[in-house]
């Protein structure tokens, strides 16, 4: 009777895990699908700007200093309302011929068109984050002050499928 009673109880023990197993699997095999088509409707509407500075020469590390300081902290309130889904900095390694040459560039990635061109995106969360407007207005100044050129690329994704 005892070894009976161990041997169900191992069975059934047995039986739940692997059940256990089964549903959890199950469920997040649903729970990823249903992710995937909702993540790829919603990025469907998403809009990216690339954002190349040329920087006088010798001045590039400031200017991202700058950059750094005054206004990456607007794009990531924004991003924390979820305006902006993704920002990402990137310098080149190697400097290349002076026609094409670039120091800086910002790949933002906007919820939607809209938002992109918004002009008023960030105005909300300047007094916010810099209660020293005047200071601000001078540093950015300065910022543009270094520039040689700046200009923005919409970009969209090519399928390789």
């Amino acid at each position: 009777m005892y070894i009976a009673a161990k041997l169900f109880l191992m069975k059934t023990t047995t039986f739940k895990i692997v059940l256990i197993v089964l549903i959890s699997f199950a469920t997040a095999t649903f729970t990823n699908k249903a992710f995937a088509q909702n993540n790829s409707a919603a990025s469907k509407d998403y809009f990216t700007v690339e954002n190349y500075y040329k920087v006088k020469w010798g001045y590039a590390d400031e200017f991202i200093g700058l950059w750094k300081k005054n206004h990456y902290p607007l794009l990531k309130k924004a991003q924390e309302k979820g305006d902006i889904i993704n920002v990402k900095a990137e310098k080149p390694r190697y400097h290349s011929g002076e026609d094409t040459r670039w120091d800086f560039k910002v790949s933002i990635v906007f919820k939607n068109a809209a938002l992109a061109f918004d002009e008023n995106l960030t105005t909300p969360y300047k007094a916010q984050l810099y209660p020293d407007t005047a200071q601000l207005t001078k540093d950015e100044q300065h910022r543009f002050e270094l520039l040689i050129a700046h200009w923005d690329v919409m970009v969209e994704d090519v399928s390789l499928q």
